[in-house]
């Protein structure tokens, strides 16, 4: 056997290897830190008007990204700084936080799906131009997966459905509560913020499956 075959054989060898480890009944996992979301007229208000965010990074979902720029958000009893804000931007601002971040900034902000501001509570931005005040728009987001309808077919759930995870490893378990995003838009990824992420050993990349 020559060189060459040599190495296509291993080649063949890694791809099949690839194959086992990412299992097709698998989804990987986003992690979210906390980040804000802004609306044309909260930027003009906080940046300037007319000014241009600086896109720092594509994130997973198509067409979003992280922008360089970062934000202070302030509630009743504090305040934390260098919040990163997402892009692109939306018709009504909104503020993701951690239940920890809670209790240091004086909020109690519910559990909901972004896009849900009913009955969530206000806060403010404090940006190099100018402070607003968001009269609502905080919130904890709940646990989510989002897929295309091919995949759904696949996995056999639709849109608002509610579902459990199974995660493997050192740390690994179930988590409940989390809800099926079906759109023509989206790439397949299970999101979860960074506190359950470091209570289940999960990170960017990591991979879970559907229970049903």
């Amino acid at each position: 056997m020559g060189k060459y075959d040599a190495l296509v054989d291993l080649l063949v060898e890694a791809i099949k290897e690839s194959r086992i480890a990412v299992q097709p009944d698998t989804i990987p996992v986003g992690t979210s830190n906390r980040h804000v979301h802004l609306s044309q007229s909260d930027q003009d208000a906080l940046f300037g008007i007319d000014y241009q965010m600086t896109k720092a990074k594509d994130i997973s979902q198509p067409g979003q990204f992280a922008c360089k720029e970062t934000l202070t958000i302030a509630g009743p009893k504090g305040a934390i700084e260098k919040v990163r804000v997402l892009g692109p931007i939306r018709k009504e601002s909104q503020v993701e936080i951690l239940r920890a971040d809670c209790f240091k900034l004086g909020v109690n902000a519910p559990f909901k799906l972004s896009g849900d501001m009913e009955d969530t509570p206000g806060i403010t931005l404090i940006g190099p131009c100018g402070s607003i005040y968001l009269p609502r728009g905080v919130m904890i987001a709940k646990r989510h997966i989002h897929m295309l309808p091919d995949d759904a077919r696949r996995f056999g759930v639709t849109d608002g459905q509610i579902v459990s995870i199974r995660i493997d490893g050192a740390r690994g378990g179930m988590l409940d509560n989390v809800v099926i995003r079906v759109n023509d838009t989206s790439a397949l990824e299970c999101h979860i913020d960074t506190e359950e992420g470091n209570a289940m050993n999960l990170k960017t990349g990591s991979r879970i499956t559907i229970v049903k």
